[in-house]
C-alpha cells in the first residue's frame, strides 16, 4: 500500500491544500510548541532591537507539525519577504546563485527538506551563510577565474525531518536549532475546533477531542481527519460533529483510539501471532505482511516505536507488552523476559 493512500500518513497530500488557508499568520495564533515559540520570540525581538538580520534557523522534527507554517509566520512577524524552495529542487550551484542574488535585504530563504541538498550546492551555501558572499568560477581551464559576489544579508530557515542526515559543517552554521515535538491532545483539540470554525462545520468540544486523540500528535493528520468526519457528519448526522459521530466515523475508517490503522495493527498482530512477539527480522516480517521492508521501516515503525508498541533489537523487531495488551493478547511466559527487559 502506498503511503499516500493512508489517511493518517504524516506526509503532505494533495487534499491538504484545502486547509492551507487555516494556517495562522502570527505566533499568537500558533497553537502548541510553547517553548520553541518563546525562544523564537526572544530571538526575533533581540534582532529587531539591534537592527540586525535574524540568525539562520534550523527547524527539525517529524512531518506535519508546522515547520513551513512557522517559517511564514517568522517572515510575517519580521515584516520581510520569504522565498520558498526545497533541497531536491536546487540541483545545481547556479540554481542556488539565482535564488540568492534575487533576495532583498533581510529576506528569508526557506529550504524544505534541506538534508537532501546536493553536496556541491551545500558547499556553495557555506560562504553565503557566513559571509553573505557567493564564489563564482568564470571560464574553464587556465583562463578560469573566481569572483566573489556580495549578497544582501538574509536569513536561511532550513526544515528537515532527518536532522541526523545533515552534514556537520552545514548544521554548525545555524545560529538557532529548534526541534518540533508531537502535539498534546489538548493542543490538537484547539486546532480542530479552530479549523472547524473556519470551514464552517458544527463541532462540539468532545467531538473535537475524539478527533484529536486519534491524530497521532500531528495537526496535518488532525485536519485531514476533520475533513473525513465532516463528510460523515453531513451525510449521517445533519452536519453536526459530536463525540459519537466522530467515534463512528473513525470506526468506519478503521482508525482506533490511538490513531493506529489497519496496517499498523496488521504488523503488530503478525509479530505477536506468527512470531510469538518476536524478535523477527525485517525481511521475514516484510514477506509475512507483503509489504516492502523499506516501507515498514520508514512509514509504519516510527510511530509504533514512539508510542512504545515496537522495539528494534539486534535480533529483530519485538512487540512490547503494551502492544500485546492493545491487540488483546497475553504474552507467552517464555517471551516475557524479552518483552519486559
Amino acid at each position: 500500500m502506498n503511503d499516500n493512500d493512508r489517511i493518517i500518513t504524516f506526509e503532505r497530500k494533495q487534499e491538504d491544500q484545502e486547509f492551507s488557508g487555516l494556517r495562522p499568520m502570527s505566533l499568537a495564533n500558533f497553537i502548541g510548541q510553547n517553548k520553541l515559540k518563546e525562544n523564537l520570540l526572544i530571538h526575533m525581538n533581540a534582532a529587531r532591537s539591534r537592527g540586525e538580520v535574524l540568525e539562520h534557523i534550523l527547524l527539525y522534527g517529524p512531518p506535519g507539525l508546522g515547520k513551513t507554517t512557522l517559517a511564514n509566520i517568522i517572515a510575517n512577524e519580521m515584516g520581510v519577504g520569504i522565498r520558498v524552495t526545497s533541497g531536491p529542487a536546487i540541483e545545481r550551484a547556479g540554481d542556488l546563485a539565482a535564488i540568492l542574488t534575487n533576495l532583498k535585504p533581510n529576506d528569508l530563504l526557506f529550504i524544505d527538506e534541506i538534508h537532501r541538498l546536493n553536496r556541491v550546492v551545500e558547499e556553495v551555501m557555506y560562504p553565503a551563510m557566513e559571509e553573505f558572499g557567493l564564489d563564482i568560477v568564470i571560464g574553464k581551464g587556465p583562463s578560469a577565474r573566481s569572483i566573489r559576489l556580495d549578497l544582501p544579508k538574509f536569513t536561511l530557515i532550513g526544515a528537515t525531518t532527518r536532522a541526523g542526515q545533515l552534514s556537520s559543517p552545514l548544521r554548525d552554521r545555524f545560529g538557532m536549532i529548534s526541534r518540533f515535538d508531537f502535539y498534546s491532545t489538548s493542543d490538537l483539540k484547539k486546532i480542530v475546533m479552530n479549523s472547524a470554525g473556519i470551514i464552517k462545520i458544527n463541532c462540539d468540544p468532545k467531538g473535537a477531542e475524539e478527533i484529536a486523540r486519534r491524530s497521532r500528535g500531528t495537526p496535518r493528520v488532525a485536519n485531514r481527519l476533520l475533513k473525513r468526519v465532516r463528510d460523515f457528519a453531513q451525510v449521517k448526522a445533519q452536519g453536526h460533529i459530536t463525540e459519537d459521530v466522530a467515534r463512528a466515523a473513525m470506526d468506519n475508517l478503521e482508525i482506533d483510539a490511538l490513531g493506529l490503522d489497519k496496517l499498523d495493527r496488521k504488523i503488530l498482530t503478525t509479530i505477536i501471532d506468527k512470531f510469538g512477539g518476536g524478535p523477527v527480522g525485517i525481511e521475514t516480517l516484510s514477506a509475512a505482511i507483503a509489504e516492502e521492508d523499506q516501507t515498514i521501516e520508514d512509514v509504519y515503525e516510527p510511530y509504533l516505536m514512539q508510542i512504545g508498541y515496537l522495539d528494534r533489537t539486534p535480533r529483530g523487531r519485538v512487540a512490547t507488552a503494551a502492544a500485546f495488551e492493545h491487540i488483546g493478547r497475553k504474552p507467552k511466559v517464555e517471551n516475557q523476559k524479552t518483552l519486559f527487559e
